[in-house]
């Protein structure tokens, strides 16, 4: 069965184009594209892109509405740490490498832990900056499963700074976003940043 054509904005671009496209590159670059390790690199190339940028065909809300009610009323904090992703920087597209750490509050259901895994994912294959990155996890896990609150700290490498640019190496950046009771409550938020331990490990 023949996949369907993707929709993008500005209209639908054939892997012959895209392939084109990776050519023109290595050409501008000083390449040349007919060489024998050049051959297949627009192939490879475009095979790379529709692995990282995945998510645009994702819904990464889907992933949260498939919940458990029988938890024996736990209403505790809920923390998944540590969660790796890889995502691109959509000014320099060079790669975004870190963590986020994800708490809610639940109301009177939970999610498999996995699927917290899944929406990090999800908004990460995307070309992003890391705040809106932050705020779109947020946002999807407090619209979908309507928690007392949302917690979420992103921990990341920006290659466009670390390749380029001030060439600086060593340095990552930190960014959050606090909904609901992890906003207003200030010993929610501070329970919080302990599970993680966000604290340490950006000192260590």
């Amino acid at each position: 069965m023949a996949k369907s054509k993707k929709k993008v904005p500005g209209g639908a671009v054939s892997r012959t184009d895209a392939e084109a496209a990776v050519r023109t590159l290595l050409r501008w670059a000083g390449e040349d594209p007919q060489r024998e390790g050049l051959q297949d690199t627009p192939k490879r190339v475009v095979n790379a892109y529709r692995d990282w940028f995945s998510g645009y065909n994702i819904d990464p809300g889907e992933y949260l509405r498939r919940t458990f009610e029988e938890v024996e009323g736990y209403d505790e904090m809920v923390v998944l740490r540590d969660i790796s992703f890889e995502s691109f920087c959509e000014h320099h597209m060079a790669p975004i490498i870190g963590r986020a750490h994800v708490g809610y509050l639940p109301n009177d259901r939970v999610v498999g832990i996995s699927k917290l895994a899944r929406v990090v994912e999800g908004y990460a294959r995307r070309f992003q900056v890391q705040e809106k990155l932050t705020a779109q996890i947020a946002a999807c896990i407090n619209d979908v499963l309507k928690p007392r609150g949302v917690g979420v700290v992103v921990d990341a490498v920006h290659q466009c700074m670390t390749t380029r640019g001030v060439h600086k190496r060593g340095v990552s950046m930190v960014s959050s976003k606090m909904l609901g009771a992890f906003r207003t409550d200030h010993s929610t938020r501070a329970e919080f940043l302990r599970f993680i331990d966000i604290e340490r490990k950006s000192g260590s």
